[in-house]
């Protein structure tokens, strides 16, 4: 998938920076995302006919069927930006995920199929650390919308001063 590669080759560090600063940052980029030492043991024990043998909705089945013009934009509508980052770096990190993706997709399932499955199988370990990204980014979101709304503000009592007639209007001519 093009967007996964692209977003893959942007998850190597640069070798610029310490190499101890990018572990700190590695590692808290991977507990925010749930990688933790469970969830990796756990999907270790996913097998070829885990992910065939899943049962799929017949409403998803039915979606999946639909030709998509571009996978990139499938799949991101499929997937959070959470989830997306969540993907690339359960790859990178076990290699095991990596062959099982490559074993079956295009072959067995569609890819968005096989991202369903795994975040169904992995929802036990995920919902905590996916909930607590959803929270965060509102809070974020409403941060900004207060430091616009207080921006405003001052503009918003000039405006309102003007349009109450408390401007200064020109002297007409005598």
């Amino acid at each position: 998938m093009y967007w996964l590669k692209r977003t893959f080759s942007k998850s190597f560090t640069n070798p610029n920076t310490s190499t101890e600063s990018n572990s700190t940052q590695q590692s808290q980029e991977h507990e925010h995302h749930g990688i933790t030492d469970e969830l990796i043991n756990h999907v270790k024990s996913f097998t070829i006919d885990t992910f065939k043998n899943f049962p799929l909705k017949d409403e998803d089945e039915s979606s999946y069927s639909e030709e998509v013009q571009s996978d990139s934009t499938r799949v991101r509508k499929d997937l959070s930006q959470w989830q997306e980052r969540h993907a690339v770096l359960i790859l990178s990190r076990v290699k095991e995920m990596s062959q099982l993706r490559y074993v079956l997709c295009p072959r067995h399932l569609k890819d968005n199929q096989f991202w369903t499955i795994y975040f169904a199988l992995a929802r036990s370990h995920l919902a905590p650390y996916e909930l607590r990204a959803i929270q965060q980014e509102k809070l974020k979101q409403m941060a900004m919308e207060e430091d616009k709304s207080s921006e405003n503000h001052p503009y918003e009592i000039e405006m309102a001063e003007a349009k109450h007639g408390n401007s200064v209007e020109p002297l007409a001519p005598p």
